[in-house]
């Protein structure tokens, strides 16, 4: 019996011993990705009060944002409606601001997704009488003030093309369009742009990943826009080659 007991003795010894290291190194792999692994800022505007889409689109967009690079922090979304106008460049400075003051400005993200009517000069703010055009000098002035050195930029506009020079390898700019073509789905009573939809509601849950999710959304979009005749619009995607590898949506 007490052989028995010895032997067994040394047996949970042997486990122990091979075990032990294996669990902290599982520990350590966890802890390893998480540190490896960006938080996500969203910060979402609709910019024109002109038809309802453009507010039903930033929400529903930064929401889906959030859920999968958010970690849980709540996104800053402002739009104009017919009832409130707060989608202006004073509120979209301080979202910024706020957005970039809660979080690491070296290692975490920032998302901003815009959406509104577009031309070859800029984004449209339109609220009520009020209507100004966002270049992209101003906005890339308004991201540089951040001090951010991650970025994600998402324009849904017609033209937006216009945006990408913004692009370099830690500022990854998708947009709807190209700088010469409109987009589409602004209709009164759609709830998404042609893009908007193939990117966020369609594409983003098939991958981890913005890049093989604009592959998935630019090639919805191009058959759409076939299907129903339109000119296709051909959306962009430019920089971000040191950000990408980096950034993974949670599951």
């Amino acid at each position: 019996m007490m052989r028995l007991q010895a032997r067994v003795a040394q047996f949970l010894t042997l486990v122990l011993l091979v075990v032990a290291p294996v669990a902290g190194a599982r520990a350590q792999t966890a802890a390893t990705a998480a540190t490896d692994s960006p938080r996500g800022q969203i910060v979402a505007f609709g910019l024109s009060d002109e038809q309802n889409v453009f507010h039903s689109e930033a929400t529903q967009a930064a929401a889906i944002l959030a859920r999968r690079y958010g970690n849980g922090v709540t996104p800053l979304v402002y739009t104009n409606t017919r009832r409130a106008s707060r989608a202006t460049v004073t509120n979209l400075r301080a979202a910024l601001a706020k957005a970039a003051a809660r979080m690491d400005r070296e290692n975490d993200v920032l998302f901003v997704f815009l959406t509104s009517h577009g031309s070859r000069d800029g984004i449209a703010l339109k609220a009520g009488r009020r209507f100004g055009l966002l270049t992209p000098a101003q906005l890339g002035a308004l991201l540089r003030d951040t001090g951010v050195r991650n970025k994600v930029l998402i324009v849904s506009a017609c033209f937006s093309g216009i945006f990408t020079p913004l692009a370099d390898p830690q500022t990854l700019v998708i947009t709807a369009a190209d700088a010469t073509h409109p987009s589409f789905g602004c209709e009164a009573t759609a709830t998404w742009t042609f893009f908007g939809r193939a990117f966020f509601r369609d594409a983003l849950p098939k991958t981890d990943n913005l890049r093989d999710a604009y592959a998935l959304a630019r090639a919805s979009v191009l058959a759409r826009e076939r299907r129903e005749g339109f000119e296709p619009s051909n959306p962009q995607m430019a920089g971000g080659q040191t950000l990408l590898p980096r950034l993974r949506a949670a599951p």
